[in-house]
Protein backbone atom coordinates (compact mmCIF):
# COMPACT_ATOMS: atom_id res chain seq x y z
CA UNK A 1 0.00 0.00 0.00
CA UNK A 2 1.01 3.44 -1.02
CA UNK A 3 2.58 5.45 2.20
CA UNK A 4 1.30 8.65 0.14
CA UNK A 5 -1.17 8.08 -2.15
CA UNK A 6 -2.06 11.57 -2.40
CA UNK A 7 1.11 12.40 -3.87
CA UNK A 8 1.75 9.43 -5.73
CA UNK A 9 -1.29 10.89 -7.61
CA UNK A 10 -0.23 14.26 -8.07
CA UNK A 11 3.15 12.57 -9.05
CA UNK A 12 1.04 10.85 -12.12
CA UNK A 13 -1.04 13.93 -13.17
CA UNK A 14 2.19 15.71 -13.74
CA UNK A 15 3.98 13.19 -15.19
CA UNK A 16 0.77 12.84 -17.70
CA UNK A 17 0.77 16.99 -18.10
CA UNK A 18 4.85 16.36 -19.43
CA UNK A 19 3.87 13.80 -21.76
CA UNK A 20 1.45 15.89 -23.26
CA UNK A 21 3.38 18.84 -23.55
CA UNK A 22 6.61 17.40 -24.72
CA UNK A 23 4.52 14.99 -27.62
CA UNK A 24 2.97 18.74 -28.11
CA UNK A 25 6.12 20.53 -28.78
CA UNK A 26 8.13 17.72 -30.61
CA UNK A 27 5.73 18.19 -33.18
CA UNK A 28 5.59 21.46 -33.75
CA UNK A 29 9.19 21.60 -33.81
CA UNK A 30 10.39 18.40 -35.55
CA UNK A 31 7.06 16.83 -36.85
CA UNK A 32 8.11 13.39 -35.09
CA UNK A 33 6.88 10.31 -36.32
CA UNK A 34 5.15 7.00 -34.51
CA UNK A 35 8.48 5.48 -33.93
CA UNK A 36 10.03 8.96 -32.51
CA UNK A 37 6.69 9.83 -30.63
CA UNK A 38 7.20 6.23 -28.67
CA UNK A 39 11.12 7.04 -27.77
CA UNK A 40 10.13 10.36 -26.50
CA UNK A 41 6.94 8.61 -24.51
CA UNK A 42 9.50 6.01 -22.91
CA UNK A 43 12.52 9.01 -22.05
CA UNK A 44 9.70 11.02 -20.66
CA UNK A 45 8.19 8.28 -18.35
CA UNK A 46 12.11 7.13 -17.28
CA UNK A 47 13.92 10.29 -17.06
CA UNK A 48 11.18 13.28 -16.84
CA UNK A 49 12.85 15.03 -19.39
CA UNK A 50 11.54 18.21 -20.92
CA UNK A 51 11.32 19.38 -24.38
CA UNK A 52 10.28 22.94 -23.31
CA UNK A 53 13.59 23.30 -21.30
CA UNK A 54 15.56 21.77 -23.94
CA UNK A 55 16.82 18.72 -22.03
CA UNK A 56 15.93 16.85 -25.62
CA UNK A 57 17.07 17.82 -29.33
CA UNK A 58 15.79 15.90 -32.07
CA UNK A 59 19.03 15.62 -34.87
CA UNK A 60 18.52 13.44 -38.46
CA UNK A 61 15.76 11.74 -37.14
CA UNK A 62 17.41 10.94 -33.21
CA UNK A 63 16.89 11.84 -29.80
CA UNK A 64 19.70 13.36 -28.03
CA UNK A 65 20.46 14.57 -24.59
CA UNK A 66 21.43 17.92 -23.58
CA UNK A 67 23.77 19.07 -20.57
CA UNK A 68 21.28 21.26 -19.14
CA UNK A 69 18.80 17.96 -19.09
CA UNK A 70 21.33 15.97 -17.59
CA UNK A 71 22.68 18.89 -14.51
CA UNK A 72 18.80 19.06 -13.70
CA UNK A 73 18.05 15.68 -14.01
CA UNK A 74 21.16 14.81 -11.90
CA UNK A 75 19.27 17.86 -9.11
CA UNK A 76 15.94 16.25 -8.97
CA UNK A 77 17.11 12.92 -8.30
CA UNK A 78 19.50 13.95 -5.69
CA UNK A 79 23.01 13.82 -7.05
CA UNK A 80 25.41 14.07 -4.35
CA UNK A 81 28.30 15.60 -6.30
CA UNK A 82 30.17 16.13 -9.67
CA UNK A 83 34.31 16.85 -9.40
CA UNK A 84 35.60 17.70 -12.06
CA UNK A 85 39.37 18.03 -13.25
CA UNK A 86 41.72 18.14 -16.13
CA UNK A 87 44.15 15.13 -17.13
CA UNK A 88 47.39 17.01 -17.63
CA UNK A 89 49.45 14.12 -19.58
CA UNK A 90 46.80 14.77 -22.10
CA UNK A 91 46.16 18.22 -22.29
CA UNK A 92 48.49 20.78 -25.00
CA UNK A 93 46.98 24.24 -24.39
CA UNK A 94 49.13 25.80 -27.12
CA UNK A 95 47.24 23.29 -29.30
CA UNK A 96 43.67 23.46 -27.56
CA UNK A 97 44.00 19.99 -27.05
CA UNK A 98 41.70 18.92 -23.44
CA UNK A 99 40.79 16.35 -21.51
CA UNK A 100 39.01 16.22 -18.44
CA UNK A 101 37.72 13.54 -15.94
CA UNK A 102 34.27 13.64 -14.15
CA UNK A 103 33.50 12.07 -10.99
CA UNK A 104 29.94 11.83 -10.32
CA UNK A 105 28.58 10.46 -6.85
CA UNK A 106 24.95 9.44 -6.08
CA UNK A 107 25.03 9.60 -2.56
CA UNK A 108 27.95 11.04 -0.56
CA UNK A 109 31.05 8.54 0.05
CA UNK A 110 30.22 6.35 -2.75
CA UNK A 111 32.25 4.82 -5.02
CA UNK A 112 31.94 7.78 -8.10
CA UNK A 113 30.61 6.96 -11.73
CA UNK A 114 33.74 7.70 -13.92
CA UNK A 115 33.89 10.07 -17.62
CA UNK A 116 36.28 10.98 -19.88
CA UNK A 117 35.83 14.19 -22.37
CA UNK A 118 38.15 15.46 -24.45
CA UNK A 119 37.89 18.35 -27.02
CA UNK A 120 40.62 19.98 -29.53
CA UNK A 121 40.07 21.99 -33.06
CA UNK A 122 39.96 18.65 -35.23
CA UNK A 123 36.73 17.46 -32.91
CA UNK A 124 34.34 20.66 -32.33
CA UNK A 125 32.30 22.93 -34.29
CA UNK A 126 33.83 25.98 -35.69
CA UNK A 127 30.82 27.66 -33.83
CA UNK A 128 32.37 27.09 -30.78
CA UNK A 129 35.97 26.74 -31.69
CA UNK A 130 38.31 28.76 -28.94
CA UNK A 131 36.37 27.29 -25.93
CA UNK A 132 37.99 23.57 -26.51
CA UNK A 133 38.20 23.24 -22.88
CA UNK A 134 34.62 24.22 -21.55
CA UNK A 135 33.71 21.41 -24.27
CA UNK A 136 36.28 18.99 -22.88
CA UNK A 137 35.06 19.50 -19.34
CA UNK A 138 31.14 19.22 -20.40
CA UNK A 139 31.95 16.22 -22.88
CA UNK A 140 33.12 14.83 -19.69
CA UNK A 141 30.20 15.65 -16.94
CA UNK A 142 27.67 14.24 -19.66
CA UNK A 143 29.51 10.74 -19.77
CA UNK A 144 29.73 10.31 -16.17
CA UNK A 145 26.27 11.46 -15.68
CA UNK A 146 24.87 9.30 -18.23
CA UNK A 147 26.81 6.17 -16.94
CA UNK A 148 25.20 7.55 -13.73
CA UNK A 149 21.62 7.45 -14.40
CA UNK A 150 21.88 4.26 -17.24
CA UNK A 151 21.10 7.26 -19.90
CA UNK A 152 21.89 5.46 -23.35
CA UNK A 153 20.75 8.34 -25.35
CA UNK A 154 24.57 10.67 -26.44
CA UNK A 155 24.62 14.13 -25.49
CA UNK A 156 24.42 16.54 -27.92
CA UNK A 157 27.75 17.91 -26.75
CA UNK A 158 29.47 14.57 -27.57
CA UNK A 159 28.43 15.15 -31.29
CA UNK A 160 31.73 16.74 -32.23
CA UNK A 161 34.13 14.02 -31.39
CA UNK A 162 32.79 11.09 -33.40
CA UNK A 163 35.58 11.17 -35.35
CA UNK A 164 34.78 11.80 -39.18
CA UNK A 165 31.70 11.92 -39.01
CA UNK A 166 30.19 14.28 -41.55
CA UNK A 167 26.65 13.61 -39.84
CA UNK A 168 27.40 14.39 -36.21
CA UNK A 169 29.39 17.78 -37.77
CA UNK A 170 26.17 19.10 -39.46
CA UNK A 171 24.11 18.01 -36.53
CA UNK A 172 26.14 19.77 -34.00
CA UNK A 173 26.48 22.73 -36.54
CA UNK A 174 22.49 22.46 -36.65
CA UNK A 175 22.16 22.61 -32.72
CA UNK A 176 23.77 25.65 -32.35
CA UNK A 177 23.36 27.73 -34.85
CA UNK A 178 21.92 31.26 -34.29
CA UNK A 179 18.32 31.27 -35.26
CA UNK A 180 16.06 34.29 -37.01
CA UNK A 181 14.79 35.23 -33.50
CA UNK A 182 15.13 39.25 -34.95
CA UNK A 183 13.80 38.65 -38.04
CA UNK A 184 10.23 40.18 -38.79
CA UNK A 185 10.11 39.67 -42.24
CA UNK A 186 7.55 36.70 -41.72
CA UNK A 187 4.90 39.51 -39.74
CA UNK A 188 6.46 37.81 -36.84
CA UNK A 189 7.04 40.00 -34.17
CA UNK A 190 10.65 40.75 -32.76
CA UNK A 191 11.17 38.48 -29.74
CA UNK A 192 13.90 40.31 -28.72
CA UNK A 193 11.61 43.53 -28.64
CA UNK A 194 8.93 41.93 -26.87
CA UNK A 195 11.72 40.28 -24.25
CA UNK A 196 13.25 44.01 -23.60
CA UNK A 197 9.16 45.52 -23.08
CA UNK A 198 8.71 42.99 -20.92
CA UNK A 199 11.93 43.25 -18.78
CA UNK A 200 10.82 47.19 -18.77
CA UNK A 201 7.18 46.67 -17.93
CA UNK A 202 8.09 44.57 -14.50
CA UNK A 203 11.25 46.63 -13.72
CA UNK A 204 13.22 43.46 -13.87
CA UNK A 205 17.79 42.43 -14.48
CA UNK A 206 18.15 42.32 -18.07
CA UNK A 207 21.62 40.59 -17.49
CA UNK A 208 19.54 38.13 -15.28
CA UNK A 209 16.99 37.45 -17.28
CA UNK A 210 19.38 36.46 -19.90
CA UNK A 211 20.56 34.09 -17.10
CA UNK A 212 17.48 32.85 -16.73
CA UNK A 213 16.96 32.63 -20.08
CA UNK A 214 19.67 30.82 -21.22
CA UNK A 215 18.88 27.81 -18.50
CA UNK A 216 15.90 27.55 -19.11
CA UNK A 217 16.60 26.86 -22.67
CA UNK A 218 19.60 24.63 -22.42
CA UNK A 219 21.74 26.93 -24.80
CA UNK A 220 25.37 29.16 -23.13
CA UNK A 221 23.35 31.95 -24.70
CA UNK A 222 19.81 32.82 -25.46
CA UNK A 223 20.48 33.13 -29.35
CA UNK A 224 21.70 29.91 -29.48
CA UNK A 225 18.09 28.87 -28.97
CA UNK A 226 15.48 27.46 -31.16
CA UNK A 227 12.54 30.59 -31.76
CA UNK A 228 10.15 28.53 -30.06
CA UNK A 229 11.89 27.62 -26.89
CA UNK A 230 12.36 31.59 -26.75
CA UNK A 231 9.24 31.94 -27.50
CA UNK A 232 8.00 29.82 -24.69
CA UNK A 233 10.45 31.16 -22.41
CA UNK A 234 9.01 34.45 -22.76
CA UNK A 235 5.50 33.28 -22.34
CA UNK A 236 6.55 31.56 -18.50
CA UNK A 237 8.50 34.93 -17.81
CA UNK A 238 5.49 36.68 -18.15
CA UNK A 239 2.79 34.31 -16.29
CA UNK A 240 5.70 34.21 -13.43
CA UNK A 241 6.17 38.29 -13.60
CA UNK A 242 2.25 38.65 -13.29
CA UNK A 243 1.50 35.93 -10.60
CA UNK A 244 4.09 37.37 -8.12
CA UNK A 245 6.74 39.33 -9.41
CA UNK A 246 8.15 39.11 -6.03
CA UNK A 247 9.60 35.75 -6.26
CA UNK A 248 10.43 35.80 -10.06
CA UNK A 249 13.17 38.51 -8.48
CA UNK A 250 14.04 36.22 -6.40
CA UNK A 251 14.35 33.51 -8.56
CA UNK A 252 16.75 36.38 -10.89
CA UNK A 253 18.78 37.14 -7.93
CA UNK A 254 19.92 33.26 -7.12
CA UNK A 255 21.72 33.44 -11.01
CA UNK A 256 23.72 36.34 -9.81
CA UNK A 257 25.19 34.43 -6.59
CA UNK A 258 28.28 32.19 -7.20
CA UNK A 259 27.48 28.61 -7.91
CA UNK A 260 28.79 25.90 -5.01
CA UNK A 261 31.60 23.68 -5.40
CA UNK A 262 30.96 20.52 -3.96
CA UNK A 263 33.76 18.41 -3.00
Amino acid sequence: MLKNPTRAVRSCKGLDSLLRLNAKLARRQWGINASQKSALKALTTEFRLSVSLGDLKLLEGNWYVTNSGLLRLARRIGCAGIVVQPVPEFCDPAQGRWVFRANVHKIRKSKPFVGYGDADPTNVSSVVRGAEMRMAETRAVNRALRKAYGIGLCSIEELGAINGSSLASRSYETSVRVPPHNGSGNGQPRLKDKLCLLIRQHNLDSNLVKSYAAEFCGTETLRGASRELVETFITKLEQEAREDRERLVCKLNSFSRPAEVVS
